[in-house]
C-alpha cells in the first residue's frame, strides 16, 4: 500500500474517533471546510512529488498565515490552498486578493531569512472543490508560479 494511502487512512480514523471522543468543535463551517480542504490539497501535493515542510506557517514579525510550504524538486513553494464548496461564489484563486498576496509575501521574506541563500522560491495557489455529495472526489487545480503582486 502506498505510503500516502497509509498516512490518509490513519488522519480519517483519527478525525473520526475526535468526533466520538472530543468535545463538539464550534468553528463555523466555512472552517471545518477549509481544513478539509488544506487536508485534501496536502495529500495532493504530496502525490505530485512535492515534499511539505511547513504547514500554516505564521511568523512572529509579521501578520498572516502560509498555508503549505513545500520543495518540489529544488524550488521551495510558499501555498495558499482556497477551498470552495460551491462554484456560486468567486473563484477560489480569484480569492486570494491583494491583502492576503501582501502577507503572504512578507510571511514568505521572513521564512527565507532561515533558506539557503541559493534557494529559488515561488508562490502557488492550490483551489480544492468539494461537491455537495461527498461521494464525488474534489476537485483540485494547482496554479503554479502566481504572482505576489498586488
Amino acid at each position: 500500500m502506498h505510503t500516502a494511502n497509509i498516512t490518509r487512512a490513519v488522519v480519517r480514523s483519527l478525525d473520526w474517533l475526535a468526533e466520538r471522543i472530543l468535545p463538539p468543535d464550534q468553528r463555523p463551517t466555512h472552517q471545518h471546510i477549509g481544513q478539509r480542504g488544506e487536508e485534501v490539497a496536502y495529500f495532493h501535493l504530496r502525490e505530485l512529488g512535492y515534499i511539505v515542510v511547513d504547514r500554516n506557517f505564521r511568523s512572529p514579525r509579521c501578520q498572516g498565515e502560509v498555508d503549505l510550504i513545500a520543495w518540489e524538486q529544488e524550488i521551495l513553494c510558499f501555498i495558499e490552498v482556497k477551498t470552495r464548496s460551491s462554484r456560486n461564489v468567486k473563484t477560489p484563486e480569484a480569492a486570494v486578493d491583494r491583502h492576503k498576496r501582501r502577507e503572504i509575501a512578507a510571511v514568505a521574506r521572513d521564512y527565507l531569512r532561515h533558506a539557503p541563500p541559493w534557494c529559488q522560491w515561488r508562490f502557488d495557489i492550490v483551489s480544492v472543490y468539494f461537491d455537495q455529495s461527498k461521494a464525488i472526489p474534489p476537485q483540485i487545480e494547482v496554479f503554479r508560479n502566481a504572482s505576489l503582486s498586488a
